[in-house]
């Protein structure tokens, strides 16, 4: 079997071309799929232009040298850390401290675990908590005992509290 010189000429520069251009468009799409990647992690344009160039001017090495060094996380995905973390710190802050010791309460605690301090008061009528400032149960409408409503006189208002002398007996 001949081998003609010609054909084996011909498809040695085939190949070559076909080699090239794969490496061409494998040197663009990395310089492409770099840019877009440091786009998604950093805002800084020269940051973004300084990582297309390395991985254009160095290929391959350039790309391991981006890997290297790009930021571990995307825009996006700080930006989900950060809504996290402002959810945590949010739900820290929104439980109630005691007045007495400044220490985390839950809002169903009548008295801090802590120093004994009330926090709430119930309604004599439904057995809901109050805070203690209200003089009216927002639940059932009662109003506290000893509390005196414009509309209400002076005997109804006292009508609710049990008198009792200095042994505790009552009257």
């Amino acid at each position: 079997m001949t081998f003609d010189p010609v054909f084996i000429a011909n498809l040695t520069l085939v190949l070559t071309a076909f080699a090239g251009a794969f490496l061409v468009a494998l040197w663009v799409s990395l310089v492409v799929w770099t840019y877009r990647d440091i786009r998604a992690r950093a805002r800084d344009p020269l940051v973004q232009t300084l990582s297309a160039l390395l991985v254009a001017v160095l290929n391959l090495p350039g790309v391991l040298v981006y890997l290297i060094l790009r930021p571990p996380r995307t825009l996006e995905e700080e930006y989900q850390r950060t809504l996290e973390e402002e959810a945590l710190l949010q739900a820290l802050e929104d439980l109630p401290l005691c007045p007495g010791c400044e220490r985390r309460v839950k809002e169903d605690w009548q008295i801090c675990p802590n120093c004994h301090t009330k926090l709430k008061k119930t309604c004599h009528n439904c057995s809901k908590l109050m805070e203690l400032p209200w003089n009216i149960c927002p639940y059932c409408g009662t109003p506290a005992p000893g509390v005196r409503l414009e509309a209400t006189s002076i005997d109804d208002a006292l009508r609710g509290i049990k008198v009792t002398d200095e042994q505790g007996n009552p009257n």
